[in-house]
């Protein structure tokens, strides 16, 4: 029973692929221009000469003055643990759900095999 719905399943995925096509002709090639004029639009000349931004001037910086005091990057940590910690419970519930998504799974083939019995 299993083989014939297996069997089923491929057929009407083949028949859905197949809805999906197209009937033009693949054997035509594909012209220059339609591919080609993007990239021939990004290297057209540039006519403009750059400019220097007095604003964009970059400034000496103290590294005292960025650097992270030894409570905050302690902080830090323990919120990296508690996300950690968070993200393993989760993963840990989506194992078991999927677990129990299968015998659901299971159950239900063996009662169409029942039924069809």
């Amino acid at each position: 029973m299993k083989k014939l719905t297996s069997m089923i399943a491929v057929a009407g995925a083949t028949l859905a692929l197949a809805a999906c096509g197209s009937a033009d002709d693949a054997s035509v090639d594909a012209t220059a221009d339609t591919v080609e004029m993007p990239a021939d639009d990004a290297l057209e000349p540039i006519v403009e000469e750059p400019v220097e931004d007095a604003a964009a001037v970059a400034e000496d910086v103290d590294p005292a003055d960025t650097a992270v005091d030894e409570a905050t990057a302690t902080e830090a940590a323990d919120a990296a643990a508690v996300v950690a910690d968070e993200a393993a419970a989760a993963a840990e519930a989506a194992e078991a759900a999927g677990a129990s998504l299968d015998e659901v799974v299971d159950a239900a083939e063996n009662a169409a095999e029942a039924v069809t019995e």
